[in-house]
Parts: structure tokens; sequence; C-alpha cells
């Protein structure tokens, strides 16, 4: 038999707490946007036809007026901390699935208020009067039918949520998703059902649960098992294995999120040693808290689906760094003082004259309300819950990577936990004409097709082979003919002069022993860019070079081996 589950959403609350931080007005349309594609839409931009995944450009020209804004994780469970507390005045327990969506146990909390009408009727207004924020309450036997019944406003009886759930898209497994990585690995998997013909939830819930997994690995088990009405993990089950915990005293005492981060990392480092020493993996963790005067603070995260690869030292210290982030920055206390200030913000808002008088009320504001000493913690300990045997996640056909590899994976997640998520790039190739629009840079880890597709024509593009060397900053050169002329690039005609030499900014002058091009680029005239050509020049005595020209003159922009 399932256990009832009841779930607390906020919509669009990626939307909500950029809005929120970044003080965007509650009556634009707002998206978040990550890298080149928006990943959270509010319900205004959505009304005007923007939708997830759009790119940049094309959401703009659905909305001209909509407002992006940059996506971030840890800003968004700082600022959901607040709805967790309120929901914690009605309900003793709850499980942050992901920031916006929290995880309640139902059973008990739906017997004492008197059903479970009562008890989503507490929870939305309790968040409302502490938070100002509106929230959907659903309930449901498992996770997703409990998500999909809060997104709907549908009643769901006890026993009836595979059938609630039989004719729904798959592609609403994505809603139980609890990290970006995840959303994306669910996103494949519901592409791969799509062309099996696999459309609705009830086609994979009749599906054997053996040939499941035995055809799409751990994640098809995982969607197999929401199908069916069920949860993988109950919020309430007895585990055969007992829970791992992990713990340090801060002394001297510590108030700073960095500070506390450090000695996070320690424990996260720790406890995965013990998972792996002891073959178990872990599908929660709870993340505990003390301050010194004596306050617990306790809060669980879901992790990925399950698995060494999926529950890394650094995502471990990652969610711990995002819990103290929120411990340390946001308290009851400082919700109340938030308000009030928020209060004051609108007010300042109608009177203020100039950005000085604005930062000059601020300051007056926080100044008044400040009487909330800082939180200090004493105390960091962090648990894993739901512990079982590790194994059961399906490898790859092929054989999976090899230790070098992990271990090399291993060292680039600790650096860039160190330098932060933009100190540690990885470079591919995409889709563009000249060779720095082909290189795209983005964050050790990140995934996701680049923003210029590689298939695509690109006219004028360069033709291979690739520069060895890109210069940081192009090198003014001039061109020369045999007679010591300038070479001139037309537009229309060409190269106006054969090149003979090539002047270098240092004075020295290179024979030019064969060229080739010039490749023509108009530019995005509409934008302001100058047309610019390329010209592949090979020199007698040294690397062959890559030239562009512009109206302001010809700069060498690469190096050939």
């Amino acid at each position: 038999m399932s256990t009832r589950t009841t779930v607390l959403w906020v919509p669009d609350w990626p939307v909500v707490a950029a809005s929120q931080a970044l003080e965007v007005p509650r009556h634009l349309p707002a998206a978040v946007l990550l890298g080149q594609h928006v990943v959270a839409v509010g319900a205004l931009a959505r009304a005007d036809g923007v939708r997830r995944g759009m790119r940049r450009r094309q959401a703009q020209s659905v909305c001209p007026e909509l407002e992006l804004l940059p996506a971030d994780d840890a800003r968004d469970t700082r600022l959901f901390e607040p709805v967790a507390v309120a929901a914690e005045t009605v309900v003793a327990g709850v499980e942050v699935v992901r920031p916006g969506l929290l995880l309640l146990p139902a059973g008990g909390a739906s017997r004492y208020h008197g059903s479970e009408e009562n008890l989503a009727e507490r929870l939305v207004e309790a968040v409302a009067q502490h938070t100002g924020h509106e929230c959907a309450v659903g309930t449901a036997d498992g996770l997703l039918a409990a998500v999909v019944a809060a997104r709907t406003g549908a009643h769901v009886p006890p026993g009836g949520s595979a059938a609630f759930l039989a004719p729904r898209a798959v592609t609403e497994l994505g809603f139980a998703a609890t990290t970006e990585d995840t959303g994306r690995q669910v996103d494949e998997l519901v592409d791969l059902l799509h062309r099996l013909g696999l459309r609705r939830l009830g086609q994979l819930a009749d599906l054997p649960a053996t040939d499941v997994h035995a055809r799409f690995g751990r994640l098809g088990t995982w969607a197999h098992t929401l199908a069916r009405g069920e949860d993988e993990r109950p919020p309430v089950r007895r585990r055969p294995e007992a829970d791992l915990e992990v713990a340090t005293e801060l002394d001297p005492p510590v108030d700073r999120v960095d500070t506390a981060t450090f000695a996070g990392r320690r424990l996260a480092e720790e406890l995965h040693a013990m998972l792996v020493a002891r073959s178990l993996t872990c599908g929660r963790l709870e993340i505990a808290a003390r301050t010194d005067d004596g306050t617990d603070l306790v809060r669980t995260w879901r992790t990925d689906l399950g698995g060494w690869g999926g529950l890394s030292p650094s995502r471990i210290t990652d969610r711990i760094r995002w819990q103290l982030e929120s411990w340390l920055s946001t308290t009851a206390v400082a919700t109340a003082r938030s308000r009030a200030l928020d209060e004051r913000a609108r007010v300042r808002r109608t009177r203020r004259d100039d950005e000085d008088a604005q930062w000059a009320y601020d300051a007056r504001a926080a100044h008044e309300h400040d009487d909330t000493p800082p939180v200090v913690l004493v105390r960091l300990s962090v648990t894993a819950l739901d512990v079982a045997p590790a194994g059961a996640e399906q490898g790859r056909l092929w054989g999976g990577p090899s230790g070098g590899d992990l271990r090399a994976h291993r060292a680039m997640d600790r650096v860039q936990a160190i330098l932060g998520g933009a100190g540690l790039l990885a470079v591919s190739l995409q889709g563009g004409r000249d060779v720095r629009e082909q290189v795209h840079v983005r964050p050790w880890g990140e995934q996701g097709a680049a923003p210029r597709p590689l298939d695509r024509p690109w006219p004028g593009r360069l033709p291979p082979p690739a520069p060895a060397t890109v210069l940081p900053e192009p090198e003014p050169v001039q061109v020369q003919d045999a007679a010591g002329a300038g070479v001139v690039l037309d537009g229309r005609e060409g190269l106006r002069g054969d090149p003979a030499w090539v002047r270098w900014a240092a004075g020295r002058r290179s024979r030019v022993r064969g060229w080739a091009g010039p490749w023509v680029l108009a530019g995005r005239w509409w934008e302001g860019q100058a047309p610019r050509a390329h010209l592949q020049v090979a020199f007698d005595d040294e690397p062959a070079a890559l030239l562009v020209a512009t109206p302001d003159g010809w700069a060498c922009e690469a190096r050939y081996d």
C-alpha cells in the first residue's frame, strides 16, 4: 500500500525568487535565463507565449518587454527558507525536494488537522501570512501524483494515483526532477519514450518492471515507479541500513558562510568515504546545525537518483553551502525584518529623488530595524538517510569510464568547489564563422548543447585547418604590396594589391610566401557591426598567420603551427 504524500508547490519559484532579489515589478513579464536558454517562465510571460527551453532571442521576439533574469541556485535556496519555516509551523519535519517544492508527511498531519483539505488550507494560509507568496498543495499516493495534483488543483483519493496519472503525458515526469542535471536526464528519457511510442504514463506503468529496468536502467525504474503512482522513497519508511552521520564542533563558533562551508566540505568528504567503504548509497541528506543559543536548525535534501556518481563530495558540499547561506542570512526574525524593510522600500520608491537619496534611506531603514543578533553556529552535522546497498544502478552497455577518468573528474570537481562555478572552464567546438565564435567556453560540469549548432552552413566560415593559437588580443599589423604600398580590402572588389610584406607592431617585416582568401563577413549591420575579412598568410621563416581586415586596419588574430 502506498504512503500518502503531501507536497507544497510555489509556482515558478526561480522567477519569483529572482524577481524578489532584483526588485523586478510584479506587473512585468519575467523569465530566468541559464546560458542562452530559458529555464523558468513567469505566469505573465507564459501568457505571452514564452516557453521553457526557448533561446534568448526567440523569447524576446515573442515578448519584447520580457525581463530576463540570471539563474542562481544559491539565491533560490536562500529565499525559499522562509517558505519552509512557514510550512513547519503547520507540519513538523518537512523535506526540501528542490527550491519551490516541499515534501511533507501527510498521514499524521491530516489526522491532526481533521482532513487533507484542512491541512492544505492551513499550509496555504501559513505561507501567505509569513512570506506573502502564493502556493498550492496536493496530496496523493506517491511524489509525482502529489505534484501533479498540486499543479492542477485536483483531488486524488487514496489508491487512485495510478488512474489519475494514466492519461497524462510522460513529459510530466520532469515535475519530479530534483536538479537541473536530473531534469536533463529525464528530458532525454522522455524523448526516447516518445520515439518508442510511449506517450502516456499509463502506457509506461503497464510495462513489466523487469523489462523497464533492463531497457532503461536506473532512471527508467524511477520513472516506472512514479508512473504507477508510487514513491521510490516514501517520506516515512523503515530502512534495513542504519543512517550514517558525520559531525564537527565549530570551535571557535562561526558566523561566516565561507568558514562554515570549509568545515562542511570536510564532513562531505568524510561522509562520502564512509558510503564508499560500506558500498552504500543514500536517498536523502539531512543537514543540521546548532546555534550558540541552543537552537537546532535541521533541513533535509533529496539527492540525485542515487549512486556514487550523482552524490559526490562536491555535490554534498554544494547543498551544505546553500543551506548555510539560508541559515546565516535568513531566520524567522530576519524574515519579519525583511518584510518591514520591503514595506519601507515601497514607500521609499515613491519618495526618492535620486540614487543617493535611495541608498541613504536604505541605510537608515536597515539601521532602524537591524536589532537581530547574527546567527552563530557551534555545531554542524550531515546525515545520510534512506541508506541502501549500492549496485542497483545499471552501467553502460560498453562499460564505464576508467579509474583514471574518475579520479581526474573528482580532482576537477574539487578545484571547481574552491574556485567557484566559473573558476574551472571547459572548451568545446560550436558553430560560427571566425575562430573566436567557434569556441564555446562553459563551467566544468555544465551540460547542454552549445549556443551555436555545429552542423549549420555558416557562410563565410574559415576553411580548415584551424589555427593552433588564438591571440588574447589581435596584434595590429600592416599589409603591404611589393612596392611598399598598403593593401586595402574592398568589400565588393576584394583586395587592392597583392600582399608581399607584413609589418609587425615591433617594426620588423616578414616576407609573404603565399596567401589565401579573403573570406569576407558582412557582420550584423543592423547591430552596428562593421564588415571584416580574414586572410591566411604563409611566411618564409616563421609560422603562418591568420590576418583580419577591418575599417580600422589589419591585425593578426591567430597563428598556425
